[in-house]
């Protein structure tokens, strides 16, 4: 057996330099609920930051049921959004303007945008959004990693 970390659904688990959090199945994430400081109770959205202690942006996962639209457009002061669709079809509204999006959309917003989305399919429309300051970025991928030539050793399976 080996000393392997498993986090059981909404669970978190820390080492010194990671966090690892289980959302638990793709089925699962409408059952989340938040607290949303308007509309009080918020089924199938779940915010990650806590959980996975971000310093610089916020992820959340979510869970759209067949037929429903979000009840209000919104806009963001400083942060830009990318939204990943992962099963489902719906439409976004940004700007007015409508597109569609299904399993493996991914869609950016800029912090202006004005959003809202429905899902407009018979299964629900699942779906990851992450938050990050816009123009925030100064380096990536090749330029921000630091490779590291030891040798990797894995336990036998």
């Amino acid at each position: 057996m080996s000393d392997t970390k498993i986090a059981a659904a909404n669970e978190t688990k820390r080492g010194t330099n990671y966090s690892l959090y289980n959302g638990g199945s793709l089925q699962d994430w409408s059952q989340h609920k938040m607290e949303h400081p308007v509309r009080g109770k918020v089924r199938g959205k779940h915010f990650l930051k806590d959980h996975l202690d971000f310093t610089g942006c916020e992820i959340s996962i979510n869970s759209l049921p067949a037929g429903v639209a979000v009840p209000f457009s919104h806009q963001h002061k400083e942060n830009e959004e990318v939204y990943i669709f992962i099963q489902g079809q719906g439409q976004m509204q940004i700007d007015h303007e409508i597109i569609d999006v299904s399993e493996g959309s991914i869609v950016r917003i800029a912090p202006n945008g004005l959003r809202t989305w429905r899902n407009n399919s018979a299964e629900p429309l699942v779906y990851i959004v992450i938050q990050v300051r816009e123009n925030s970025l100064r380096q990536h991928t090749f330029e921000d990693g630091i490779p590291n030539m030891d040798p990797i050793d894995w336990p036998a399976i």
